[in-house]
């Protein structure tokens, strides 16, 4: 019993990928805030680059990314170049994060965002279908379907905005490799930040 204890405890302690890598990402529905508030559904996304990126703006992490605008201007870069990036939040009603409707159209022009939509899941049922374990928390799917990144935005887990120049952004490294028609070089790494308020 002693030994299944220490076993179960050191399972526990492992970093556990949502995903495995190169397979099919699972696909969903959820109300985006753009346009009449319609439902984005991944399967009708087929044939595109697609970012997933668990947001929540009361995250000092988040805000790193946002009051520097280096999130906004890796939306900016992608999405010209028809990466169709989504902006998810998962924070549950009274949980820090969590916004309706209204409330994620302000933030996203008062950040002046450049994702392509920002998708709500309040019962955090997508958040868990991928396992997302932090804000931010970053996934790139494949023109196939395949989820070929997941992980954090960069090596650097501060919330210090001056050490963005000096960090290796994944999200970008894995974009630009699969723009050039090259495989993703590094494809999982351990996703940093706030948890996930489910």
């Amino acid at each position: 019993m002693k030994s299944l204890i220490v076993l179960f405890m050191s399972l526990a302690s492992l970093h556990v990928f949502a995903l495995t890598t190169n397979e099919m990402a699972p696909v969903f529905k959820l109300q985006g805030v753009g346009t009449n508030n319609r439902d984005v559904s991944l399967s009708n996304l087929k044939g595109k680059i697609i970012v997933l990126e668990w947001l929540n703006h009361g995250c000092p992490f988040v805000k790193k990314h946002y009051e520097s605008g280096n999130m906004q201007s890796l939306q900016k870069k992608y999405t010209k170049k028809n990466v169709v990036w989504l902006s998810i939040i998962s924070s549950a009603e009274g949980k820090q994060g969590h916004v309706n409707t209204a409330g994620a159209i302000k933030n996203k022009n008062a950040h002046k965002s450049f994702a392509t939509d920002i998708l709500l899941d309040p019962k955090g049922r997508v958040g868990k279908l991928y396992m997302a374990k932090t804000t931010p928390h970053m996934f790139i799917i494949d023109k196939e379907g395949k989820l070929v990144y997941q992980g954090a935005i960069d090596d650097t887990a501060d919330t210090n905005t001056e050490s963005i120049k000096g960090s290796k952004n994944y999200v970008a490294q894995a974009l630009d490799e699969m723009l050039a028609g090259k495989a993703v070089s590094t494809a999982t790494t351990k996703s940093y930040g706030c948890s996930v308020k489910y």
